[in-house]
């Protein structure tokens, strides 16, 4: 793979690229469009032509306040910080990553939606796709498939995709040149044998190591989608450890 790449999302009829991505960061960053256009150095006409065209395919992106003791301003929808997620992850993935880690949540199924299922974990209910007649399963997440989040500024369940959700501390973080894979010790909900805590790894772009102050001891809150979560019947299952890498 060739170090330079244009990473973009295809959603419909529309592509968001690099420069869309820009733009809805300086809209977060300035609080306004037209803050966005200064800062781009872009046409603010052009600039609310783009987030006008990007909503009619995707939804709501900017939520615009008019008026009051502050003068109004924009701030981002949870849709469009969705969005962001979805194209570090997708830049993560391109930035010649050699090594996927998987964290590995045992336990036994809980209850049964379909295809999904509830699996009783060390550090609380996972809901993951898993195997219809299996009563224990391992349950395995890559790393390109965590988001993280301050604790102040998680989705609302009722606001996004149905998801997983662990809270836990930063305990170590590897950079590399765009990336970094970041190691979250995460609190355990129910005892277990031995004195081992579990380990989520997580892999985020710098820009999000940035904007969430990621060091070892901070706070954070890690989300996983239920369909990103795969497990399989605990007989079937040869692994050994909580976190592993394939390369």
């Amino acid at each position: 793979m060739e170090k330079e790449f244009d990473p973009y999302l295809r959603i419909d009829d529309v592509t968001i690229d690099r420069s869309d991505v820009a733009m809805l960061r300086a809209i977060d960053d300035c609080g306004s469009l037209s803050g966005a256009a200064e800062a781009l150095e872009r046409s603010y006409p052009r600039l609310q032509q783009r987030v006008v065209a990007l909503e009619e395919s995707i939804g709501p992106l900017v939520e615009r306040t008019r008026g009051g003791a502050d003068g109004g301003g924009s701030s981002l929808t949870e849709t469009a910080r969705e969005l962001l997620a979805r194209f570090d992850r997708l830049v993560a993935a391109y930035e010649g990553v050699a090594r996927v880690d998987e964290t590995v949540l045992s336990g036994p199924v809980v209850d049964r939606d379909g295809e999904l299922g509830t699996v009783e974990t060390s550090v609380g209910e996972v809901l993951a796709v898993v195997p219809t007649d299996a009563a224990t399963v391992s349950v395995t997440i890559r790393s390109d498939a965590v988001s993280l989040h301050a604790p102040s500024d998680v989705p609302r369940a009722e606001g996004t995709s149905v998801r997983n959700r662990f809270s836990g501390t930063v305990a170590w973080l590897d950079a590399g040149d765009a990336i970094a894979r970041v190691g979250l010790e995460l609190e355990a909900e129910r005892d277990t044998d031995g004195d081992e805590s579990t380990t989520l790894v997580a892999l985020v772009t710098h820009r999000s190591v940035e904007t969430l102050g990621l060091e070892p001891g901070r706070s954070i809150v890690a989300s996983v989608k239920a369909t990103a979560a795969r497990g399989v019947a605990r007989d079937d299952w040869n692994g050994d450890r909580s976190t592993y890498s394939q390369e």
